[in-house]
């Protein structure tokens, strides 16, 4: 058996050596990655064919012994003695040529293993045979039986074997095609990245100010993702003041903002402030607080809050409640929120401040939970930090989003840079914002949501920084962003 091994970077070259070598019938024994290679294992057809057939001297090459019985007729007595003869004697290498047919003795053909009567005269004529005296026999118990062949032993050997290797087979076969998955993605990858490229270059020749209003978009702080995909939905023929005019309309169209505070104050209910630490949720509680004081009395609105883990924060919405009036109720876990909720459903409004964690801490799914197991149901509004980078928005949502958030309070809005990061989330999540805040005062600086004031003050914050994007760059972030268009939906 000549087995031969090949190794190659890829499965695909490895093949090939397989082939120049042994021909298209060669036989694949293995295959297995070893050392950032593909080491395969192979046999010619010739060798494969010979291993099927089964050496001479093996029990497998032997033919099954079969049991000689003379031609002419025997009794069932004889029949049976000349079976445990020959079951008893050791088997004879070779079976020689028989003779012509005759029955031979009882005595001479077979080691009678119990007495028998002397053997019966032959007649001269066909006739019927004269009744046989049979002499009483001892009780003999039935023959053991012999024990397994060995070639049975050999084939569920060979069965074990077979069934090991078809496993293997198949384990190889599922690396391979996952390897090959994985070159086929990356493939496509780079396809995409250089016909991207190759688009927008000849883009910017064409209708520059497409290249203009897309660095307008990247400056203000929108994804390439949105960019992109909002540029080639631009209509043709239009100048760059007129297209950027037509973009941030789109933008305005696609940020939803409630219209009137009294869907909120109003309508009442159960609303939860959730979010990050630092995100301004205890002040964004206190705002709010103080609308509902103004509008129905401090008797229609009841606090609580969950956080019991920072020291002191508590006490500051304490401090809140005592100004306006308010008793602020805590609560440990989600058995106590039932509690105080039932104890407060005659409440118009209840305000929940939770505590802040990260986003990527286990304990948010817990939380959402403990706001979805109450028996009354419980708004959640999100509150989004103006000042993150779009990356660490969007895993804020995600983490938080759970079965639907009502809203969105964007904080801190008098402290960003840029805010169309925010609002790029805002428009990709499809989120419906309620309020923005822009400082600390309470409730003073809490306003309603203006899509349009938004978008407008996203592009006059960086206005002038658009030249930082340079013609060379722009094919490249528009190549990087073909990826993430599945994500973009809009109205």
């Amino acid at each position: 058996m000549n087995v031969k091994k090949f190794t190659a970077p890829t499965s695909r070259e490895a093949l090939r050596k397989v082939r120049e070598a042994l021909g298209p019938d060669a036989v694949i024994l293995s295959n297995r990655p070893t050392d950032g290679e593909v080491e395969i294992l192979a046999l010619a057809n010739d060798d494969a064919a010979s291993l099927a057939s089964p050496p001479h001297d093996s029990p497998m090459g032997q033919p099954a012994p079969y049991l000689d019985l003379p031609d002419a007729p025997m009794d069932a007595f004889d029949a049976f003695d000349a079976y445990q003869a020959r079951a008893a004697a050791p088997a004879a290498p070779a079976m020689p040529a028989r003779p012509a047919p005759m029955r031979p003795s009882a005595p001479e053909a077979i080691a009678r293993p119990m007495p028998r009567p002397a053997a019966r005269p032959m007649a001269a004529q066909p006739a019927q045979p004269a009744p046989r005296q049979i002499p009483a026999q001892p009780q003999y118990s039935a023959p053991a039986r012999p024990a397994a062949p060995a070639p049975a032993l050999d084939m569920e050997r060979i069965s074990a074997m077979v069934a090991e290797a078809v496993a293997g087979a198949k384990a190889n076969a599922t690396a391979e095609m996952s390897v090959m998955m994985n070159e086929l993605r990356a493939m496509r990858g780079m396809m995409e990245t250089q016909l991207a490229e190759i688009s927008w270059g000849s883009t910017q020749q064409r209708e520059p100010q497409k290249a203009a209003v897309l660095r307008e978009m990247l400056a203000a702080g929108f994804s390439p993702s949105l960019a992109r995909y909002l540029i080639e939905k631009l209509p043709a023929g239009r100048d760059t003041a007129d297209s950027l005019r037509w973009i941030k309309t789109v933008l305005t169209r696609n940020l939803s903002a409630i219209t009137n505070e009294d869907q909120l104050i109003e309508q009442g209910g159960v609303f939860a402030l959730v979010g990050p630490t630092g995100v301004g949720k205890t002040t964004s509680t206190a705002k709010l607080a103080a609308r509902c004081v103004m509008r129905h009395g401090p008797e229609k609105l009841a606090l609580i809050t969950t956080d019991a883990y920072r020291i002191g924060a508590h006490e500051q919405l304490r401090i809140y409640g005592k100004i306006l009036g308010v008793m602020v109720h805590s609560v440990k876990d989600e058995a106590d929120l039932r509690i105080a909720l039932k104890e407060l459903r005659n409440k118009h409004t209840v305000l929940i401040d939770t505590v802040g964690m990260s986003q990527r801490d286990h304990m948010v799914a817990e939380q959402i939970g403990m706001l979805q197991g109450s028996d009354v149901p419980v708004k959640r509004l999100l509150c989004l930090n103006a000042t993150s980078t779009q990356e660490t928005l969007n895993e804020v949502v995600r983490a938080y989003q759970g079965s639907g958030l009502a809203g969105c309070i964007m904080t801190k809005l008098d402290e960003a840079a840029s805010i169309g990061n925010v609002l790029d989330v805002v428009i990709r999540q499809k989120l419906n914002m309620f309020y923005v805040s822009n400082g600390q005062r309470v409730p003073e600086d809490l306003h309603l949501a203006d899509p349009a004031q938004l978008v407008e003050r996203a592009f006059r914050l960086k206005q002038g920084a658009a030249s930082q994007y340079h013609d060379g760059d722009l094919p490249l972030l528009m190549s990087g962003a073909a990826h993430d268009m599945r994500e973009v939906h809009l109205g």
